[in-house]
C-alpha cells in the first residue's frame, strides 16, 4: 500500500496505455460517442463485445471479441472477420473470448458450457496466434463458479491463453484475492481486468437512465453530461454532475468520493505490481 501512495500522484497525472473502455454506441444519443475522444482523455483502447470496430471510435485501438460460442462446430465467422481486419491493415494485437460464459443469458452471460467453448476457442481463436495476435481466455464472472468453469475449459481445450480477463464488481480486497487466484492458476498469463494490470476497462460508458447496474455507476448523466466517475476515468477533474437517481454529495462526501476514485487507480497499480 505504501507503493501505491508513492505512485499515486504519477498515476493520476499521466496517461496510462492500460486504460480502455467497454463501449456500445447509443443509437438514441449518437453525439455521446464524441465524449470519449474529446481531449483531454486517458483512453487508449476499447472493445464492444463484437468482431467489428465501431466507426464512432476511430482513434482508439480496437480489441475484437467472440462474445458467445456459435451453435455450429464448423462456424468460423469470427476468425474470418479478424483475418479480414488484419488483411485490411487494421492493427489487431489482441482478441477477447467469451463474455461470462458461466453466466445465464438473462443476466448478460453468454451461457456456454466449457466443452463447447473449448471447441470454439480452438477453431476460432487459436489460429490467430500464427498471425501474431495475442489470445484471451474466456472472461468468466466473479462468482466462485467462474473459476471452476475456467479450469474445466482449459482441461477440455488443451490450450494456453496469453492473458486471462477478470470481471469484478466487488471490493478491492476481493479483486486482489481473485487476481491472486488467477495468477496462481495460470502464472505465465497476463491479467486484464475487463469489466480493471496489463489492461483494464470500466463498465459504465452509458447514460444513467439506461444503466443496468444502478445510476451511480454510469459515466454519463441522463442528459449526456460526464459524471464525476466518467470525468475522473478520462483523467479530468470532478464535474459535480449528478446522475438521475443519484444523490448530490456534500463537500465532505464529494471529497471522499474523489479519494475513492484515486484509490481505485492506486489499486490498479498495486495489482499491476503483483501480476507483472
Amino acid at each position: 500500500m505504501l507503493v501505491a501512495l508513492l505512485l499515486l500522484p504519477t498515476v493520476l497525472a499521466t496517461s496510462s496505455p492500460k486504460r480502455g473502455l467497454i463501449h456500445i454506441p447509443s443509437p438514441a444519443h449518437p453525439a455521446d460517442d464524441a465524449i470519449w475522444l474529446s481531449p483531454p482523455t486517458d483512453l487508449t483502447w476499447y472493445y464492444n463485445y463484437a468482431a467489428a470496430p465501431s466507426p464512432a471510435l476511430p482513434a482508439l485501438h480496437f480489441v475484437p471479441q467472440l462474445w458467445g460460442a456459435p451453435s455450429s462446430d464448423s462456424d468460423t465467422a469470427f476468425l474470418d472477420a479478424v483475418r479480414a481486419l488484419l488483411a485490411a491493415g487494421t492493427n489487431v494485437s489482441h482478441v477477447l473470448a467469451f463474455n461470462e460464459p458461466d453466466g445465464a443469458a438473462g443476466s448478460g452471460g453468454s451461457d456456454v458450457d466449457p466443452a463447447r467453448a473449448a471447441r470454439a476457442w480452438n477453431r476460432e481463436i487459436a489460429p490467430l496466434r500464427e498471425l501474431g495476435v495475442r489470445l484471451g481466455a474466456p472472461a468468466v464472472t466473479g462468482a466462485p463458479a467462474g473459476m471452476a468453469w475456467l479450469r474445466a475449459f482449459f482441461e477440455a481445450c488443451g490450450c494456453e491463453a496469453d492473458f486471462v480477463p477478470v470481471h469484478w464488481y466487488g471490493s478491492f480486497e476481493g479483486l486482489a484475492s481473485r487476481v491472486g487466484e488467477v495468477r496462481a492458476a495460470w502464472p505465465r498469463a497476463e491479467i486484464w481486468v475487463t469489466d480493471y494490470i496489463t489492461r483494464y476497462s470500466y463498465f459504465g460508458s452509458f447514460r444513467s437512465d439506461v444503466s443496468n447496474v444502478g445510476p451511480n455507476a454510469a459515466m454519463l448523466t441522463q442528459d449526456g453530461e460526464l459524471t464525476d466517475i466518467g470525468s475522473w476515468y478520462l483523467g479530468r477533474g470532478a464535474t459535480g454532475n449528478v446522475p438521475k437517481g443519484g444523490k448530490k454529495k456534500s463537500g465532505a462526501v464529494a471529497r471522499g468520493a474523489a479519494g475513492w476514485a484515486a484509490w481505485v487507480v492506486a489499486g490498479v497499480v498495486v495489482v499491476a505490481l503483483v501480476v507483472v
